[in-house]
């Protein structure tokens, strides 16, 4: 439920298309409806503007399944991020509107439009084997009525391909950039844009990468002004951080 369709409710009780008890009943599920293995959260798109995700690791393919059916009666769109193909099958067999998007692993069904952002969201890799992780978060962006373009693969071993789409990274309102091995993108990109850059260290790399750890260090110690740094792999973060940010 978002805050127009709370609207509508008590506008119908004012009006007297709805009576106290039929506005009750819709109403006796908020904040949250347990489940015993988890607490849907009804009220989080009221609060926060979008519905609440499904983080499927850890889960198991019921789980997920019970918690989608449960959002899907709210007419709420509905992200669930980390899946896998099974949980994508798992949640075609309750609905027909699931879309997979395999390298993001994220599974959306949409039950409503909520429009396009006229501000852009720029999300850059260093590498192609950042993309998944971009990924996740240009399908949140994108999920969440965002207008995203993509830059992939314009690292700083070959600098020259960055600067051939300085044009598409100076008009974005924010710009997600996406890097492992040293992260040392997010420093470059931040020192020639006036817009906000959300850095994403990702675990590519080698040994002494640390499993994303010197990117992530890399990135918080970076002397560039405008800099914010989301966790190692942390897609779905920076594209729900970006969206807040670019919010018209």
């Amino acid at each position: 439920m978002d805050s127009e369709s709370l609207k509508k409710i008590l506008e119908n009780v004012r009006s007297g298309k709805l009576s106290v008890d039929e506005a009750l009943a819709e109403l006796k599920n908020l904040p949250f409806e347990d489940l015993g293995f988890a607490k849907v959260d009804h009220h989080r798109n009221i609060r926060n503007g979008y519905p609440e995700v499904i983080y499927c690791e850890g889960k198991t393919l019921d789980q997920i399944k019970r918690i989608v059916e449960k959002l899907m009666q709210k007419n709420n769109n509905i992200m669930a991020t980390r899946a896998s193909v099974e949980v994508y099958e798992s949640i075609r067999q309750i609905t027909d509107d699931a879309v997979y998007y395999e390298d993001a692993r994220i599974v959306v069904v949409k039950k409503r439009d909520i429009g396009k952002s006229s501000k852009m969201i720029a999300v850059v890799t260093a590498g192609t084997s950042d993309i998944p992780v971009a990924e996740e978060a240009a399908v949140t962006c994108e999920t969440m009525g965002q207008w995203v373009e993509r830059v992939y693969d314009v690292g700083v071993a070959g600098i020259h391909r960055l600067f051939a789409k300085a044009d598409v990274i100076m008009k974005a309102n924010v710009i997600i950039v996406v890097a492992g091995m040293e992260g040392a993108l997010a420093s470059v990109v931040s020192g020639f844009v006036d817009r906000p850059v959300i850095a994403v260290p990702t675990s590519v790399g080698y040994g002494a990468n640390f499993g994303g750890l010197s990117a992530l260090l890399t990135m918080l110690n970076s002397c560039a002004a405008g800099i914010g740094v989301v966790n190692i792999d942390n897609g779905f973060g920076a594209g729900f951080l970006a969206t807040l940010i670019n919010k018209d």
